[in-house]
C-alpha cells in the first residue's frame, strides 16, 4: 500500500495517440480529452488514484522519484471510439536511465522497472474507472454495410 496524498489529475496533450509506440487507435476521431480530462478533475483521477495506492507495490521512495521527476504529467488519455475504450499513454523511465543519471535515488533496474509497471497499472486503473463509472457516451463507430457476414 502507498500512503500519499491524491496528485492533481494530468492535463492532458493535444496529440494524436498513434504518435506513441505503446497506443493504437483505428481511426481518426474526436479522442474527447475535454471530456475526459473534466471526468478526472469530477473524481475519476481521486477514485482509480486510491484504488491503485492501495494494491500497488510502487514504494513511497520511488513514488517520490516519481514526483521529482514529474512523471505524472505525461499521462495521456483519450478516448477510442473503435474500439469502445479509453485509451491512454502511462510515462515511463527510460532504458539509458543510469546513463542520463536521471535521479539520485534511483540505483537498480528492479526500482525502475516497479515505477514503469507501476505507471502502467495506474493508468489502467483510470482507463477502468473513467469507463465504468463516468463514461455514458456509446461508441459512435458504425461498422460498413458491406462487410462479410460469417454467422
Amino acid at each position: 500500500m502507498l500512503d500519499v496524498p491524491v496528485p492533481e489529475p494530468p492535463t492532458l496533450p493535444k496529440v494524436d495517440p498513434n504518435q506513441y509506440d505503446d497506443a493504437e487507435v483505428a481511426v481518426d476521431a474526436d479522442f474527447k480529452r475535454t471530456e475526459l480530462e473534466q471526468f478526472l478533475a469530477d473524481g475519476a483521477w481521486a477514485d482509480a488514484f486510491e484504488a491503485w495506492a492501495a494494491e500497488t507495490p510502487v514504494s513511497e521512495e520511488q513514488w517520490q522519484v516519481v514526483l521529482d521527476l514529474d512523471l505524472l504529467t505525461y499521462f495521456d488519455f483519450f478516448w477510442d471510439d473503435f474500439a469502445d475504450r479509453v485509451g491512454y499513454h502511462a510515462p515511463g523511465l527510460p532504458e539509458d536511465w543510469k546513463e542520463r543519471e536521471l535521479h539520485p535515488e534511483l540505483t537498480s533496474w528492479g526500482q525502475v522497472s516497479s515505477i514503469n509497471a507501476g505507471l502502467t497499472e495506474l493508468g489502467q486503473e483510470v482507463c477502468d474507472v473513467l469507463k465504468d463509472d463516468y463514461i455514458d457516451w456509446e461508441s459512435g463507430y458504425e461498422a460498413p454495410d458491406d462487410l462479410p457476414d460469417f454467422g
